[in-house]
C-alpha cells in the first residue's frame, strides 16, 4: 500500500479539454457519432446513454479536442446542474465525443486512475470544492483554471487507487441491479393490480380468463360472473357526520402536537382528535383531490383525526371490506365525476360521491386480492430497505476508502 498525500488536481492530469458540435447544434438524427452532453450526465452521478445526440462522421473526423476515451472522466462545466459528474466506461460505443457543456479529465497512468478520480469528484469532498469554484450569477459555471488548487486526497500506488475504484464500482453496480429490479416489480405490480381488479381470483387463487370464467358486462365494462356491480353509496358508509370544522381562532388554539390543516394540509397530517376505526378520506376540492393520508400498513387511517369539511368520509360495510375500497379508488380516474363549482373550482360533491360505480367479488375474495397486494406492497418496501441500505453503505465507503481512512488489502 502507498503512501497517502494530498495533492493539486492539475499536475496529475494528462489531459483536461472541452468539446464542441456543429453551429445550428445537433439532434437524435442529425449523424450517426454520439456527441454527449450534460443530460447525458445523472445527478446522483454516472452517465445516461437513453437519449443520445449524434455528430456527422465528417465532423467527428475534423474535432482536435473532445473526443472520447474508455474511462474518461466527464463534468458538466456551466448551467444550473454544474458539477455533475459522469465515468465513460462500459459504454459499448466505438466512437464518441462531447460537446462544449463537459469537461473531459484524463489522469496521468502513473499518477492517477481516472476510477478513482471519477468517485473522488462525485464524493463530498469533491462535491464542496466544485461548489465553492462555481461563478457567475446569470450562467453559473467552472473555467478550466478550476483545478489549478483542486485537491485531492490520495495513494502513491495507482494500483490501490484501482482497488477503490472497483469495490466502489461494484457497489454502483449492485445498486444499479437493485433499480432495475425495483422499477420491474413496479411494472408487474402495476399490471396485476389492474388485472386483481377486472378479473380477480378463483378458488384456486389463479387470476380469471374469459375462456375458463363467466364475465359480464358492467358499467365498469367486463367483470366475473361472481361480481355485483355496485355503488359506493349502495355498499358502503358515507360518514361524513364525522366531519369537523374549525373555525379559524379554534384552529390557531390548536397548533402543536394537535395542529390541525384544512383541506390543503389534511392528506399531509393526521392528529389524534376525533374518531376510532377504519376510513378512507378522499378530498372533495382544492389541491388534494382523492388522496388518501394512511397509517395501518400505509393502507387505512385507523385512530382519530381531524378533518373538515373538504373531505368525505368512507367506512367499509359487512360487504365491502374497507381496504377494498381504499384498493378500488387507487386505479379509478375519479376526476371524471368532479363538478365545475365555479372559474376554475372543481368538487367531488356527495352525490356523485354516492353514485361511483364499484365492482364487489365476495368478501372473502376481497381478503384474498388484498392479500396479495400486501405481499406485493411488502416486498416493494423491502427491495427499497436494500437499496437505501445500499446507498447509505457506498456513502460511508466513499468517506473511509477515499480519505485513506480505510486501507484496501
Amino acid at each position: 500500500m502507498g503512501i497517502w498525500h494530498k495533492k493539486t488536481l492539475k499536475p496529475l492530469l494528462d489531459t483536461m479539454q472541452s468539446g464542441t458540435r456543429p453551429k445550428g447544434g445537433v439532434s437524435v438524427d442529425s449523424g450517426k457519432i454520439p456527441s454527449l452532453g450534460g443530460e447525458n450526465i445523472l445527478q446522483k452521478g454516472g452517465i445516461t446513454l437513453d437519449k443520445l445526440n449524434m455528430v456527422s462522421e465528417e465532423f467527428f473526423k475534423g474535432m482536435n479536442k473532445g473526443i472520447l476515451e474508455e474511462k474518461d472522466v466527464l463534468i458538466n462545466k456551466d448551467g444550473a446542474n454544474t458539477g455533475k459528474v459522469g465515468w465513460f466506461i462500459n459504454s459499448g460505443l466505438t466512437k464518441a465525443s462531447i460537446n462544449e457543456h463537459l469537461f473531459l479529465l484524463r489522469g496521468k497512468k502513473d499518477l492517477l486512475d481516472n476510477g478513482y478520480l471519477y468517485y473522488f469528484l462525485l464524493s463530498q469532498f469533491g462535491q464542496i470544492q466544485i461548489k465553492n469554484r462555481i461563478s457567475g450569477s446569470a450562467q453559473p459555471g467552472l473555467n478550466s483554471r478550476f483545478v489549478g488548487d483542486f485537491l485531492i486526497e490520495l495513494s502513491e500506488d495507482t494500483k490501490e487507487q484501482t482497488q477503490i475504484a472497483t469495490i466502489l464500482s461494484t457497489l454502483d453496480r449492485v445498486i444499479a441491479s437493485t433499480e432495475q429490479l425495483i422499477s420491474k416489480y413496479q411494472r408487474i405490480k402495476t399490471g396485476l393490480l389492474h388485472d386483481l381488479l377486472t378479473r380477480g381470483i378463483d378458488e384456486h387463487g389463479n387470476l380469471r380468463s374469459e375462456k375458463t370464467h363467466k364475465f359480464k358486462d358492467s358499467k365498469l365494462g367486463r367483470i366475473p360472473g361472481e361480481w355485483d356491480p355496485s355503488t359506493i353509496g349502495k355498499s358502503c358508509f358515507v360518514r361524513n357526520e364525522l366531519r369537523f370544522p374549525l373555525s379559524q381562532d379554534v384552529r390557531a388554539k390548536m397548533q402543536g402536537d394537535y395542529r390541525y390543516y384544512g383541506p390543503t394540509g389534511i392528506f399531509d397530517y393526521i392528529n389524534e382528535y376525533r374518531v376510532d376505526g377504519k376510513y378512507v378520506l378522499i378530498g372533495e376540492d382544492g389541491d388534494h383531490f382523492l388522496k388518501y393520508k394512511t397509517q395501518e400498513q400505509t393502507i387505512l387511517v385507523i385512530g382519530k383525526f381531524n378533518v373538515n369539511n373538504h373531505a368525505h368520509i368512507l367506512e367499509g360495510s359487512k360487504d365491502c371490506l374497507t381496504e377494498w375500497i381504499h384498493l378500488f379508488f387507487s386505479l379509478r380516474d375519479i376526476t371524471l365525476h368532479l363538478t365545475r363549482q365555479g372559474a376554475g373550482r372543481y368538487k367531488l360533491n356527495k352525490t356523485s360521491l354516492l353514485n361511483l360505480d364499484i365492482a364487489l367479488p365476495k368478501v372473502d375474495e376481497q381478503r384474498e386480492i388484498l392479500k396479495i397486494v400486501d405481499a406485493l406492497k411488502k416486498k416493494n418496501e423491502q427491495d427499497k430497505l436494500n437499496l437505501s441500505k445500499l446507498q447509505s453503505l457506498k456513502t460511508g465507503l466513499m468517506q473511509d476508502l477515499l480519505s485513506g481512512k480505510v486501507k484496501v488489502k
